[in-house]
């Protein structure tokens, strides 16, 4: 299953990352685009959404950002700045996906080998003045938040 949603300016890629966060309950997403593309601002919609109050920034130097939220466990990966995809093996990349987790992946292609399917796969592109996204469920999981998450644009 697959569809495209235009994203005009930065609150409607916030409005649909609060929307991911409130259908998908556990999984793990890949966020595929260049930089710029609009993926952390989306991850900073969902992850707020869930009831994080403070800032949400790129975890590009740690690789990885926890959240614990409202009992819920989420993850906000950014593989961007990884030279080898086996340095995931130090930071115990195994640890954090479990059935329980949400996984936000940023540059998942730089960690192959060592991440497992992702439920859905959303690739981000410049539009315009705004962004389009194109979301590819892989899994049921996947599938059924892509049918609540509404009719694409």
């Amino acid at each position: 299953m697959k569809a495209d949603f235009y994203l005009p300016d930065e609150a409607a890629q916030v409005a649909l990352g609060a929307r991911l966060g409130q259908v998908l309950a556990q999984g793990v997403v890949y966020l595929v685009g260049d930089l710029g593309s609009g993926k952390t601002t989306f991850s900073r919609g969902l992850i707020r959404a869930l009831g994080h109050q403070g800032a949400v920034k790129s975890p590009t130097y740690t690789l990885v950002e926890p959240y614990l939220l409202n009992g819920r466990s989420v993850y906000h990966f950014d593989l961007y700045r990884l030279a080898d995809p086996e340095e995931l093996e130090y930071i115990g990349i195994r640890d954090y996906f479990d059935d329980a987790a949400l996984c936000l992946i940023e540059w998942p292609g730089r960690g192959q080998g060592f991440l497992p399917k992702p439920d859905l796969h959303l690739y981000f592109a410049l539009d315009g003045q705004g962004r389009r996204i194109t979301a590819e469920a892989a899994t049921e999981a996947g599938q059924r938040a892509l049918q609540q998450l509404g009719t694409p644009a």
